[in-house]
């Protein structure tokens, strides 16, 4: 097959993320991504390497017999849901099939393991407490939008106002603000030309405590502003504090930002309204979060995952015995190593049965909220190191009994992975968001003198093609 043909297909199978296999009448065979199995898609070849064609999906000829009505009218357009078309049930078992064609790729017959059903997700819809807005035009020199890119584009922006996944008080922030800079002519930022003053909206909200966090991120660009900027900026406070909200308004802030990426960066942020943090609850602990500190995306779905984690680490030790008297007894006088350990929510979780829980996180600010945080529920058996799991495990004098991991979606450094190894725990908790990493990462685990004992997904991420999943590993040579 040619670069640059133009051509049709049926989608046999996803991989994972979401690698359409399309077969063409002539059997040739082309990834075309964002497809769903069963449709007939009409696509363009744009890559070719090796042998190897990927496509550019350019129409859904057929549905698929597994679609139903898609009750969000940005489906196919916005980039951010892949399976909105699919009943829930079924786009799960997509899911977690991907996972087990990876982990039996990776295990083969080195070990027998559980893999145990799928844990939904506690919300299908409106789980999100955090989403970032880009500034744009949904086309050319069109009016103002505030939303998300479009699928496949670099400048077009779809004003995602009916999006599904989103809280009910996000769409409303989303409609505000949209409809205040419009009517005061300011410009969104050109991302090519680097011209412009509204760049990103963050907005963060606890599923919990029902606190929300407004953050405008513009350039410093204000020569050509139509007022003032503080005049401005109040206003922009003033019409989100006049609106209804089934939360509540924690704090409204302002970050400047002149990169050149077209990312959410920091460079400077002040207080408009209330505070510059809001709290989460999580199994019963308070978390204190920023506009830029690492948390779940899904507060419910989050405890669902800890708490599958926690319930394998009591597995690993009960022997029978209850669960919890296990963990109490087996683990109070342990060290317990959470490597990769974000803002510390696995740690606390496991200090009331542990001696130690040391955490190690390479983001300061994730390590400084964690320990904000441990004094924040009164904690205090938890020490955070900020720095390298590769570099910093050199240095801790204590020596593990037990070490969970939650890796970065790439995965464990492959020489770190060998220092954790060579620690020789008898068991180990490995928490994952990209099954491809925790595949690569399990071989060289079992070739070292591992087995898996079982294996959970647990999904946080309806209708996008993610899913988290948590292995158990045993030592056995």
């Amino acid at each position: 097959m040619k670069k640059g043909t133009k051509t049709q297909g049926i989608v046999e199978r996803i991989d994972f993320p979401n690698k359409g296999i399309v077969f063409t009448e002539e059997g040739e065979k082309v990834i075309v991504k964002n497809t769903i199995p069963g449709q007939k898609v009409e696509f363009f070849v744009n890559k070719v390497r090796h042998g190897k064609a990927e496509g550019r999906l350019m129409e859904v000829v057929e549905k698929s017999p597994l679609e139903e009505a898609c009750d969000c009218p940005h489906f196919g357009i916005c980039g951010g849901c892949v399976y909105k078309s699919l009943p829930y049930e079924k786009q799960l078992d997509l899911k977690v099939n991907q996972v087990k064609k990876l982990v039996e790729d990776a295990v083969k017959d080195k070990c027998e393991y559980e893999f145990l059903p799928a844990i939904s997700s506690p919300l299908q819809n409106e789980y999100r407490n955090k989403m970032e807005f880009t500034f744009g035009d949904e086309y050319l020199d069109g009016p103002l939008a505030l939303g998300m890119h479009k699928r496949g584009s670099f400048y077009d922006i779809v004003p995602v106002k009916e999006c599904k996944i989103m809280d009910e008080d996000f769409r409303t922030i989303l409609k505000v603000v949209t409809k205040y800079f419009d009517e005061k002519g300011v410009s969104f930022y050109h991302r090519m030309r680097h011209e412009g003053y509204l760049r990103h909206l963050l907005v963060r909200k606890a599923t919990k405590t029902g606190e929300i966090l407004v953050d405008l991120i513009t350039s410093t660009q204000i020569e050509k502003l139509p007022v003032n900027e503080k005049e401005l900026l109040e206003g922009f406070a003033k019409v989100l504090l006049k609106e209804e909200y089934k939360g509540t308004i924690k704090g409204i802030l302002h970050t400047k930002n002149d990169s050149l990426a077209d990312v959410v960066k920091d460079e400077g942020t002040e207080t408009l309204f209330g505070d510059n943090f809001f709290y989460e609850e999580i199994m019963g602990l308070k978390f204190k979060i920023s506009p830029f500190s690492f948390f779940q995306t899904n507060s419910l779905g989050a405890e669902v995952l800890y708490q599958t984690a926690r319930e394998f680490i009591s597995d690993s030790v009960s022997n029978g015995d209850s669960k919890d008297e296990a963990l109490n007894e087996v683990l109070s006088d342990k060290v317990i190593f959470d490597l990769y350990s974000g803002t510390g929510t696995i740690a606390q979780m496991m200090s009331p049965v542990a001696q130690k829980v040391v955490g190690v996180e390479i983001v300061e600010e994730a390590v400084e909220a964690a320990k904000d945080n441990a004094k924040l529920n009164n904690i205090n058996n938890c020490e955070f190191i900020a720095g390298d799991v590769l570099k910093v495990i050199d240095n801790i004098e204590e020596k593990p009994n037990y070490i969970i991991l939650d890796p970065p979606r790439d995965g464990i450094h492959p020489k770190a992975i060998e220092k954790i190894i060579d620690y020789g725990v008898d068991h180990m908790v490995y928490i994952s968001c990209k099954p491809t990493s925790l595949a690569r990462d399990l071989e060289i685990l079992l070739a070292r003198g591992y087995k898996v004992d079982k294996i959970r997904c647990v999904d946080m991420f309806p209708f996008t093609a993610n899913i988290e999943t948590v292995a158990l590993l045993q030592r056995v040579n």
